[in-house]
């Protein structure tokens, strides 16, 4: 292999996140930025150095190899959780599914994305990932890269070392949007400006791949007026729905849910706790607030100290908060994607108040699957109204459990699966 392929690898892999720092400092400022990117680069290496190096098994022709930044964590995330019951899925179902982590990083995560049957892969520490892939996976049958971060050089070396390869870009939720749309909510021009160059970037890789993924009819849209040429899939977040929930009498206050390293929750969390929970508050003074997510406090709990509000941090299982409260809220003022909490929630039957943002793409309608409410007053008048209505909440809560399972569900994303990749050598296995 030429050291050209080497030297353009390791110049996309500088430029990626050389702009990822700039959104990052346009979004939070320069402090900001410049602790995430350290906070980043020494998870990666302590992950590295933690773990001794992980069982392969070679080599990979005809399979499918996933790459991403770092390993699926479940528990923690909306788009980990989707790649991870998506791989589970498609290993299950008889395609030979590889992942490569770019950080290095190993541990629990992986372990668990094992035992779901997959393999996973470490490139040793004597050998860079574009001389690792040109041993192993010249033969495979398609790669799919996750986000535009890594599609924008990743992309090129598979093409490159794997001719044959089918090449999948998964946008997981299209940045520029998510960027833009926080752009123009806080009247930020640099940022505006870096959303631009992120587009950019998210529409050369769609130009590039053969297939591309989004989450929401509503992205699909946006792409295929931006690239009519491209071939466009819809391959949505995937959740399995609780059986048998509590009811509304066994139940009490409200929960969100989202991570603090997330822009859209800490806007949304600010949001909620500086305008909406006073007036819920004020027409329903016993009715508490649960904030769970990690980082999410020393983002947002400084100056908004108030009664009924207990923040939580990181809840590896959410099920007991989950079946306790009573209404889940999800005011996100820009995003994009889907919401992985509004899933959450739904699929755990827990009737849901959201903004226009924060139900776009989820074929979800206003009194009948979710309330929908613009506006912080607007909004607390819907949380107290499910709040106290017993028979709209489980109107919501069936209905909620019933949009997870026709659009959100396993079995909603083996269609996508075949048209993508054809069907699996166990396909006549598949439930």
């Amino acid at each position: 292999m030429s050291i050209d392929v080497h030297l353009r690898y390791e110049w996309g892999k500088f430029r990626s996140r050389l702009h990822r720092w700039r959104v990052a400092a346009a979004s939070n400022g320069i402090g900001s930025a410049v602790d995430k990117a350290v906070r980043t680069s020494r998870t990666s290496r302590n992950g590295a150095q933690q773990d001794g190096e992980s069982p392969t098994r070679l080599p990979m022709a005809g399979s499918i190899l996933f790459v991403d930044s770092g390993v699926p964590r479940a528990n923690r995330d909306s788009g980990s959780l989707r790649a991870f019951n998506l791989m589970k899925l498609m290993a299950g179902d008889g395609y030979d599914v590889h992942f490569l982590a770019e950080d290095g990083a190993d541990g629990a995560h992986a372990t668990t994305l094992r035992g779901a049957g997959v393999q996973v892969h470490r490139v040793p520490s004597t050998q860079s990932i574009p001389s690792w892939f040109a041993e192993h996976c010249v033969d495979c049958a398609a790669v799919v890269v996750a986000r535009h971060h890594l599609a924008s050089y990743w992309i090129a070396m598979a093409r490159h070392l794997s001719p044959r390869a089918l090449i999948v870009f998964d946008t997981v939720d299209l940045h520029h949007l998510r960027e833009q749309r926080e752009a123009e909510l806080t009247g930020n021009r640099a940022l505006a400006r870096v959303s631009g160059a992120t587009r950019a970037r998210e529409l050369s890789a769609i130009r590039r791949s053969d297939v591309t993924w989004v989450v929401s009819p509503t992205e699909k849209a946006v792409i295929e007026n931006l690239v009519p040429a491209a071939r466009v899939l819809v391959l949505p977040n995937l959740h399995e729905s609780e059986p048998a929930t509590p009811g509304p009498e066994d139940r009490h206050g409200l929960l969100f849910v989202g991570g603090g390293r997330h822009p859209p929750n800490i806007d949304a969390a600010s949001w909620l706790l500086s305008e909406i929970f006073p007036i819920v508050r004020g027409r329903l003074p016993e009715c508490t607030l649960e904030l769970v997510g990690e980082d999410l406090e020393s983002q947002v709990g400084s100056g908004h100290s108030q009664a009924g509000v207990r923040f939580h941090g990181h809840v590896p299982d959410l099920g007991r908060l989950v079946s306790r409260c009573r209404v889940g809220l999800a005011p996100l003022r820009f995003g994009a994607g889907v919401k992985g909490k509004v899933n959450h929630y739904m699929a755990h039957g827990l009737p849901t108040v959201a903004t226009p943002c924060a139900s776009e793409g989820m074929h979800l309608e206003h009194r009948t699957d979710v309330l929908i409410a613009d506006g912080a007053e607007a909004f607390a008048d819907a949380v107290v109204v499910l709040h106290e209505d017993q028979s709209l909440w489980r109107g919501l809560a069936a209905a909620g459990k019933e949009n997870v399972r026709r659009h959100f569900s396993f079995e909603s994303a083996r269609a996508p699966v075949t048209d993508t990749f054809g069907p699996a050598p166990g396909h006549s296995q598949a439930r």
